[in-house]
């Protein structure tokens, strides 16, 4: 498999996934009974920061292509 560049935003989507879902996995077997609507703040935060994140890496690495850092350079 070929390697290919670290996608920070997507870990975090996939960490908030994966959370969320073992909140339920939980809350199904009666480990951990919470509200069923209260997972979803969260859910809806992490992948809010997710998104922020990605966007952020995007433009870090757009200014990082610019040749001798030249603000005006596309």
């Amino acid at each position: 498999m070929r390697r290919h560049e670290f996608q920070p935003g997507r870990l975090i989507a996939g960490l908030t996934l994966l959370g969320t879902g073992v909140v339920y996995a939980l809350d199904s077997t009666n480990a951990w009974p919470i509200p069923s609507w209260a997972p979803l703040p969260a859910l809806a935060g992490g992948l809010l920061l997710a998104a922020i994140t990605g966007i952020l890496t995007a433009v870090a690495r757009h200014r990082a292509r610019r040749p001798d850092g030249d603000p005006t350079a596309d």
